[in-house]
């Protein structure tokens, strides 16, 4: 476990590209797509007053996506956002008009659809988005899924109706994968990472988990002092804490980046002031979170409004799972994956750390928004995490 936190000068004003994808007009317009579909329901915000007491803060509030839009992670909100926006893009420009959400069921836009092909790499969770949004508009998807993702993860993004290609190395190396083939064949890579010259599609992604925050500060009876945001590459905890610098300025909460310490390139990269790529090592049981190379988009805005990097250890992760699955006092109830929870699991570590504790300003009056970004995406992983029986899961996660 590791904290490297930053002194308060860092603190710069987002790039005009990220201030604009990740402000208020585009917050709005993504929720305004999201509550175009169908499946669209508010997750929940649940209080956690036990657990706050234990950890001697205030308040914890744990905004709980294991739920989103019927995928069980909020990764449900970005892929499927930037296909359907890319999709009336496409159509505007063929039939020379704006076209709005409203119209991807003419007839008209989704034979523009069929013509297009959407691909990415995923761990699981990012191409089932990029898939349930494919099939939402009538296109074809392409998902690259590398050796370490589970049988089970690939079966749930198939259901959707992606094509799946396996390839051989870690999550780095079928992002470049899918990058090669899409290049060859005319796809469209809809992709939650960015590099060199790819800026715009990660972006759209980033703003489609916007919503999150607009859904927890209705819900807050005040806002947070603090948010603990777990990170992969790095565009999730960028999009949370860009938005929150955005809507609330010099009142903004602290920002807290959590990963695991095996796979630690957004930490690495805050050390060195610059991305940072680092080696592949041992596998972490947080495998959404397992990347090894930041998103540049992510990177620059986290670089801005990034107060505190730290990581947390496997053991960490499991114990989150298991707290939540079976809470103290009135604490509901809440189904966490491995990666889920890894925000959480930098909160309890850090408050149990006097001088950690002492670092990041918390006590009994700090204000804590954690969110937990998947649920049991791998119902049988899951159940051998938390020590359940199979029926005892699927009942939590009906």
């Amino acid at each position: 476990m590791m904290l490297l936190n930053r002194r308060p000068e860092h603190n710069q004003p987002l790039v005009a590209a990220d201030a604009a994808a990740l402000g208020i007009a585009g917050a709005e317009q993504a929720e305004r797509f999201l509550r175009a579909r169908d499946s669209h329901a508010e997750t929940p915000l649940q209080a956690l007053p036990a657990l706050a007491g234990e950890l001697g803060i205030g308040a914890l509030h744990v905004k709980d996506e294991g739920r989103r839009l019927g995928l069980g992670s909020f990764k449900a909100l970005g892929g499927a956002y930037a296909v359907i926006r890319l999709v009336l893009e496409e159509a505007g420009k063929r039939l020379g008009r704006a076209v709005d959400v409203g119209e991807i069921a003419d007839a008209r836009v989704r034979a523009i659809a069929a013509q297009m092909t959407f691909c990415c790499a995923t761990d699981g969770n990012h191409g089932r988005s990029v898939a349930q949004g494919a099939g939402l508009v009538g296109a074809r998807s392409v998902v690259f899924v590398h050796a370490g993702v589970s049988g089970e993860r690939v079966a749930a993004i198939a259901r959707y109706g992606a094509e799946m290609v396996r390839v051989e190395g870690g999550y780095d190396h079928s992002v470049r994968e899918a990058a090669r083939i899409a290049a060859e064949r005319g796809w469209t890579v809809v992709s939650d990472t960015s590099w060199l010259g790819y800026e715009r599609i990660p972006g759209l992604v980033m703003q489609g988990y916007t919503v999150i925050v607009r859904e927890a500060l209705r819900r807050l009876p005040e806002p947070p002092t603090h948010v603990f945001l777990q990170a992969g590459v790095g565009g999730f905890a960028a999009a949370i804490a860009g938005h929150l610098a955005i809507v609330l300025g010099e009142q903004r909460p602290k920002m807290v980046v959590v990963e695991p310490a095996r796979a630690a390139c957004i930490y690495a990269s805050a050390e060195a002031g610059r991305p940072v790529k680092i080696a592949h090592d041992l596998p972490t049981v947080m495998a959404m979170l397992e990347c090894h190379e930041p998103s540049l988009v992510a990177w620059r805005v986290l670089a801005r409004v990034g107060d505190a990097f730290m990581t947390v250890d496997e053991e960490d992760a499991v114990s989150v799972m298991n707290r939540l699955a079976r809470p103290a006092g009135s604490d509901p109830a809440i189904v966490s994956g491995e990666s889920g929870g890894a925000g959480l699991a930098g909160l309890i570590r850090a408050a149990g750390d006097g001088d950690m504790r002492a670092a990041l300003g918390l006590d009994v009056r700090s204000r804590v928004l954690i969110i937990n970004s998947e649920g049991a995406t791998d119902p049988g992983r899951y159940a051998e995490l938390v020590g359940m029986a199979p029926d005892e899961v699927h009942m939590q996660t009906a």
